[in-house]
């Protein structure tokens, strides 16, 4: 029988060994992932509009200053950032809760732990349908409940409100993405050693205390990786508020993507639409450091 090559037979040393084996998958990486960010960013510094290619010039760093001064680009901002918070801490607390109780011995847990993860299994497009028609003005079945139970007096339009859109749409992400935050912050709640409540207790500390002391900080690298997918997710929100809202009404749940997608599809401005697209790269990569930053301090 043939005895294997090792790595020293080659003659190859380690580290050079090691790049090439990894070359194929970096090629990959720079066509797929690399290559539409820098065309981006090109199209970006022009004023391409696809019903004229052939006219397209570049014009520099101009679409970023329109944008600086466009009162739309910020709206889309800010309700972005308030989305991503809210919805964020939301799920957050929701989460960890979900975590804390499945984390508990009690008969029927597997069955809870895969129930809870039903909203998560969902496609978006189809549960932001489904609350779409929950929240339908004449014959969503949120309107019925609120009314018998006499919340309301009549029926009311969530999606048609400048007020209460943007928070039915949270509403939405968060049920449908808090327990795929329990289920990460589940799986560092069970890498805690038992040991250490059990020595606790002896010590005296009560339920709060152990929770504080114990929990909190040893799940908080857990929680900080579950942050950053949530976080980075929520900022590129796109087809929840699509189905839900389109941006609507009167651009109250427009979000950085919406106002891309407008700008590229819709109105045809390759230009304005690719220089939006690189803000949220640019955003969503501060954001990314940032995180990246806090998960390094906590693992020193």
């Amino acid at each position: 029988m043939q005895k294997r090559r090792s790595i020293k037979s080659t003659g190859i040393p380690e580290n050079i060994l090691g790049y090439l084996m990894v070359t194929p998958a970096l090629l990959c990486i720079l066509l797929i992932a690399i290559f539409p960010i820098v065309r981006t960013f090109s199209l970006s510094l022009t004023d391409m509009k696809m019903q004229f290619p052939d006219a397209a010039k570049y014009i520099g760093l101009n679409n970023y200053v329109k944008l600086l001064k466009d009162e739309r680009f910020w709206n889309a901002t800010c309700n972005t950032l308030f989305f991503t918070i809210v919805s964020v801490a939301m799920e957050l607390v929701i989460g960890f809760t979900m975590a804390l109780v499945m984390n508990m011995p009690f008969k029927g847990r597997g069955l809870v732990r895969a129930a809870v993860l039903v909203p998560w299994a969902i496609p978006t497009t189809i549960s932001a349908t489904m609350w779409k028609f929950m929240y339908h003005d004449q014959f969503g079945v949120i309107n019925d409940i609120l009314l018998r139970m006499g919340l309301i007096d009549q029926y009311k339009p969530w999606l048609g409100s400048t007020l209460s859109a943007l928070w039915c749409a949270i509403i939405a992400d968060v049920w449908k993405t808090a327990p795929f935050m329990g289920l990460l912050l589940l799986a560092g709640l069970q890498t805690i050693p038992i040991e250490l409540y059990e020595s606790a207790t002896v010590d005296g500390a009560g339920r709060i205390r152990r929770f504080f002391n114990i929990t909190v900080p040893l799940i908080m690298p857990t929680m900080l990786v579950a942050l950053i997918f949530r976080t980075l997710d929520a900022f590129r929100v796109f087809d929840l508020i699509f189905v839900m809202t389109g941006g609507g009404p009167g651009n109250s749940t427009e979000t950085l993507s919406m106002y891309a997608y407008t700008m590229l599809f819709r109105n045809l401005d390759f230009g304005l639409g690719s220089a939006i697209a690189v803000l949220i790269f640019i955003f969503v990569f501060l954001i990314s450091l940032i995180y990246i930053y806090l998960l390094n301090i906590q693992n020193d």
